[in-house]
């Protein structure tokens, strides 16, 4: 008879996004006329740069004719949009990059989950608390989670990174041993950064430790301050010990195109078996070749297109209008007496709730009271308990609006 993967089986409840869906659709067949601002999940709500739709147009004309028309792609991604991301990201920050180290893929949630593919099951696990869910999830799918502790809200074969106001954000090194580190800078859900310092206390650790720094940058266009790296590979020995993941979801608004990167220095190793050190580049093309087709052309099309001139200007338009609208939440919520975190180099804000208030229970407040959706933190890890995300990915128009509401609480 057929197996199971027991694991699917430990999942806790519904994917946090899936839970408030399913809340907020609940609330609106109660209350249909309900003037709801949806600031939780954080899809965008900007078109597409004109650069990367008439790079679009241009890429599906070529589909059209014989002599342009293509099939089967690279599984790791076209040479033009891989050279351009070496000149255009990595290059501009005095990073050495090889293009074929470079895979492009459907979203950096994909490869994030995927990459523990090539990594045994024993591995153990360190995750910034709170969290984005991916990272733990995909963990408890492989097995390498054990089993969840109800009432800490954790699992037993992980090891929790707590980020906190208390520790300024910033996560501290494990007491014990730790084989796969998830970082996430700037980070989602709070907004929050590492400076070079403090990353390099990571680098440091996984080269001393034999570790591996699963390093997401999906939001490293929205750092504004010099001080703080757009990519781990800034930092000295990263190549030797990081794999990094960027998305264009949220840097040029594909969250319905889906597109993004991984970058697998050939430096970077891990141990089989037989205790000898093995690339982990041609394992993770091989797993790609096996078990992806690749991103559609036209869509690496546009993606090559916000390298432009154009498309860097364009781009660049919607993250600033991204950010100002994480200003005036930022300082509306301030104003409003809450502690408010976040939204400076990254397009989320996160805040305390009322003193004597949880996650879930303001969160219902500001649906049923005020018409705004959030996320609560605790769905983000037990570290994020007691704190609210808002996203900035909203229209002007509702987030002036949002705010105007809290304001005359």
């Amino acid at each position: 008879m057929i197996k199971l993967n027991d694991n699917f089986l430990r999942l806790q409840k519904n994917y946090l996004f899936v839970d408030i869906a399913q809340r907020v659709a609940k609330y609106k067949e109660e209350h249909p006329d309900a003037p709801v601002i949806r600031l939780g999940i954080g899809d965008v709500t900007r078109p597409l740069a004109p650069a990367v739709i008439e790079a679009l147009h241009k890429a599906v004309d070529e589909q059209a004719q014989a002599e342009t028309f293509r099939g089967y792609g690279p599984e790791q991604g076209y040479d033009f949009l891989r050279e351009a991301i070496v000149e255009h990201v990595f290059a501009p920050r005095g990073v050495q990059i090889a293009a074929d180290e470079i895979f492009i893929n459907d979203g950096a949630k994909s490869d994030t989950g995927n990459f523990g593919d090539i990594l045994g099951r024993d591995n153990t696990v360190l995750i910034t608390d709170p969290v984005y869910p991916v990272y733990i999830d995909s963990n408890v799918m492989a097995g390498r989670a054990g089993t969840f502790e109800q009432e800490a809200g954790k699992w037993s074969r992980i090891t929790y990174a707590p980020c906190t106001a208390e520790n300024n954000f910033t996560p501290a090194l494990p007491a014990e041993p730790v084989d796969m580190i998830y970082l996430c800078y700037p980070n989602n859900p709070t907004g929050t950064v590492l400076r070079k310092a403090e990353l390099q206390k990571w680098v440091d650790y996984a080269l001393q430790t034999g570790a591996l720094i699963l390093y997401d940058a999906a939001y490293a266009a929205y750092i504004r301050h010099d001080d703080v790296p757009r990519s781990i590979y800034e930092i000295p020995g990263a190549k030797q010990c990081a794999v990094e993941f960027h998305s264009y979801s949220k840097t040029a608004g594909f969250t319905g195109l889906r597109c993004g990167f991984t970058v697998v220095p050939k430096e970077v190793t891990a141990r089989a078996e037989s205790g000898d050190r093995v690339q982990l580049n041609p394992l993770w093309n091989r797993r790609q070749c096996t078990k992806f087709n690749g991103t559609p052309y036209i869509v690496q099309r546009a993606a090559a297109a916000i390298y432009s001139p154009e498309g860097k200007r364009q781009v660049q338009e919607t993250i600033d209008y991204y950010m100002e609208n994480a200003r005036i939440m930022r300082e509306a919520l301030t104003t409003a007496g809450l502690r408010v975190f976040g939204g400076e180099d990254a397009p989320y804000i996160w805040f305390r709730v009322p003193e004597g208030q949880t996650s879930w229970g303001y969160w219902e407040e500001l649906l049923y009271k005020y018409n705004i959706v959030s996320t609560p933190g605790v769905g983000f890890g037990p570290s994020g308990e007691g704190y609210i995300r808002l996203t900035a990915f909203g229209r002007r128009e509702d987030c002036v609006e949002a705010m105007r509401r809290l304001s005359e609480k």
